[in-house]
């Protein structure tokens, strides 16, 4: 599984033979990279309140792309034997052989590089940390180890995920404040049923290439116990982000009504006459979820200054 808020699981299979562009394109998984530009932007608006420094912005975005397309590279170097064991992923370009090993690792670490530079010309020491914090744990302890030697790999690989709005908000703010580690539990619990229901519909996937991801380590129905839980707790930190005057009221109402669709969708698995549907259903709601919020961080935040609601009620 791949860790980033928006993770969409795309079908890698191709219709026609791409071309060499396309295979270089494809190892850095663009539908990961096009969801973390959305939560980089509900990140960094979120802070900035109203105010807009474009060439901030700029560096932030791009220069957090970059280092997302480097370690998604970097993924398809290791993940290459596994990979080959999965229909979803058994026509990747390393599988396939269309580009070598070495190629990628070049074409890897020139995107760090840019995506890096770019941070650190642009951005602060902080956000520069932390997107470096997030490439490390992606591409070091997710996908080295915890992916394929324990089922928490996927709690690790949510740290990974959530850096995306963290350092949209610390490019902003230069500081790792509450509103930055609120982002932070949001999006590293969003990943939790967003990955769990991937790995029910994936299992047999997960399977064949003995990856021990939670359903199938201890089963679906401990999955859904999880699912249900930890979409719970997804749904009381997404509103403290209002409750603490970090986002406004529409904010607040957006997030109130997906998440407890969301947890209604999670209650549905006890009663599911087909876990493959329902855990797409809980998959794709997911998404939209996470988008919505994260362009209500972006619309909300230069609307009006806001208030702590806490002390309204």
């Amino acid at each position: 599984m791949d860790h980033a808020p928006l993770a969409t699981q795309y079908d890698d299979r191709l219709v026609a033979t791409p071309s060499r562009f396309q295979d270089f394109i494809t190892l850095t998984k663009p539908g990961i990279i096009g969801g973390n530009v959305i939560s980089v932007m509900g990140g960094f608006f979120l802070a900035a309140q109203g105010t807009f420094d474009g060439w901030l912005f700029v560096a932030a975005l791009l220069g957090l792309a970059l280092v997302i397309a480097s370690g998604c590279a970097f993924n398809n170097v290791i993940d290459r034997d596994i990979d080959a064991l999965m229909s979803r992923t058994r026509n990747r370009p390393l599988v396939q052989g269309r580009i070598t090993p070495a190629a990628t690792l070049v074409f890897a670490t020139l995107l760090g590089a840019g995506g890096f530079g770019l941070l650190a010309l642009g951005t602060n020491a902080l956000t520069v940390g932390l997107a470096a914090f997030g490439f490390a744990i992606y591409v070091g302890a997710y996908s080295l180890y915890m992916k394929r030697n324990s089922e928490f790999g996927t709690l690790v690989g949510s740290l990974s995920g959530a850096m995306p709005p963290v350092v949209g908000y610390c490019a902003v703010t230069g500081q790792f404040d509450t509103g930055a580690l609120t982002l932070l539990v949001i999006f590293c619990l969003w990943q939790m049923p967003h990955s769990y229901a991937i790995a029910i519909f994936r299992r047999e996937d997960y399977r064949a290439a003995s990856i021990p991801v939670l359903p199938v380590v201890r089963g679906i129905e401990t999955a859904k116990h999880y699912i249900l839980g930890y979409i719970l707790a997804f749904v009381v930190a997404t509103l403290t982000l209002s409750l603490a005057g970090y986002a406004g009221a529409g904010y607040f109402a957006v997030a109130l009504v997906m998440g407890v669709y969301w947890l209604y969708l999670g209650l549905e698995g006890y009663r599911a006459r087909d876990d493959v549907k329902w855990a797409k259903q809980v998959f794709g709601f997911s998404i939209l979820t996470i988008t919505a919020l994260s362009v209500m961080m972006s619309v909300d935040s230069s609307l009006a200054p806001n208030v702590a609601l806490w002390t309204s009620l």
